[in-house]
């Protein structure tokens, strides 16, 4: 009884180690969104290739666009007004 205990414990143990330092997936952005119907702006960006998309949102009433985020990039950020150096009287 002792023996199972201890390696249903030890089971558990390794289970949980095991899921716990298991690294999340990494997000990636496509360059391709199915985007209409039910999916939000910028729709289901998870297509490499146009024709991936294409494929995907035949006959589902969706079309395919260009991923904002990659299409664009970042906004600008915007500059840092410069201020004028006052000038040392004589």
């Amino acid at each position: 009884m002792r023996k199972t205990q201890l390696a249903l414990l030890t089971l558990g143990a390794t289970i949980l180690a095991g899921v716990v330092t298991a690294a999340p997936a990494s997000a990636r952005d496509y360059p391709w969104c199915a985007q209409g119907g039910e999916y939000d702006y910028p729709g289901e960006c998870a297509y490499s290739t146009y024709e991936q998309c294409q494929a995907s949102v035949s006959g589902r009433l969706l079309f395919c666009d260009r991923n904002p985020r990659m299409a664009y990039g970042q906004p600008p950020q915007p500059r840092t007004p410069r201020r004028a150096r006052p000038v040392a009287p004589n």
